[in-house]
């Protein structure tokens, strides 16, 4: 039987990344070459249909790509690492329509290019996260950085859930009012009110603040001085656990009527 030599051949793969077949032994043992040099053994069947694998397709939302170096997306045979687990959230809230739908105040959000690939967002991770006993953690953008809308390393920090819903704004809830007023229909004014986490009940609560004949007056005089108030305790109760950073941020917090 004539031996066939098909080296030389080129194909593209499913992401439209050029390869050439430069070793062929057999259809079920062949090398390809992509055009940045990186090789990898595959079958002439993968090749010929484009299902070889290539560590920079943006396989993800065509944004993200796992790219070369000591981190990995599995753990075992099955199990995502943690490190994965996050970056694809993360990419996610900002380019899954549906995701979008369900959270829209992440409209316009974006991730910074150099996290699309997923070994420079493990190893920034290596250098960021943290844990506390008992708690969830999350990964924020816009605390150290109020108002941001892109992932980054410098803008980025590991929050517990606690921490995080300290900023949750609620805009379906509050309606057409600043944070924390409401109107009171009974008695033709407005209240201000706060949620506050309390540690003894595991559980949080609305915290009555006063009742005023403005919402500007509920929120100026009512939830505003409150609620930076309670960032500082929170901030001074979590300080021997969160990064300075996180801790300053924290303690220099401004409500704004804007928010």
């Amino acid at each position: 039987m004539k031996e066939i030599n098909r080296i030389g051949e080129i194909n593209f793969n499913k992401f439209n990344n050029k390869m050439e077949i430069i070793q062929y032994k057999d259809a079920n043992n062949i090398t390809v070459q992509f055009e940045s040099g990186y090789k990898t053994e595959t079958t002439y069947h993968h090749f010929i249909n484009g299902d070889t694998k290539y560590p920079y397709d943006r396989g993800v939302h065509n944004i993200g790509y796992l790219g070369e170096g000591d981190y990995t997306f599995f753990k075992g045979i099955k199990a995502r690492t943690i490190h994965y687990k996050y970056w694809t959230s993360m990419l996610d809230r900002c380019y899954n329509p549906n995701k979008l739908k369900i959270y829209p105040t992440y409209k316009n959000c974006i991730v910074c290019e150099e996290w699309h690939n997923f070994q420079n967002f493990a190893k920034w991770f290596d250098d960021n996260y943290y844990e506390i006993e008992g708690e969830r953690m999350s990964l924020d953008k816009d605390i150290l950085v109020k108002g941001n809308k892109i992932y980054s390393p410098d803008n980025c920090v590991f929050v517990s859930r606690r921490i995080n819903n300290l900023f949750v704004k609620c805009d379906k809830a509050r309606g057409n009012f600043p944070l924390g007023v409401s109107y009171n229909k009974l008695n033709n004014n407005y209240r201000a009110c706060c949620s506050v986490y309390n540690l003894d009940i595991n559980s949080s609560y609305n915290k009555k603040l006063g009742s005023f004949e403005t919402p500007e007056d509920a929120f100026y005089k009512g939830y505003k001085p409150f609620k930076e108030q309670y960032i500082k305790e929170v901030a001074d109760k979590y300080k021997d656990k969160i990064p300075i950073k996180l801790y300053n941020a924290m303690y220099n917090w401004k409500v704004e009527i804007t928010d």
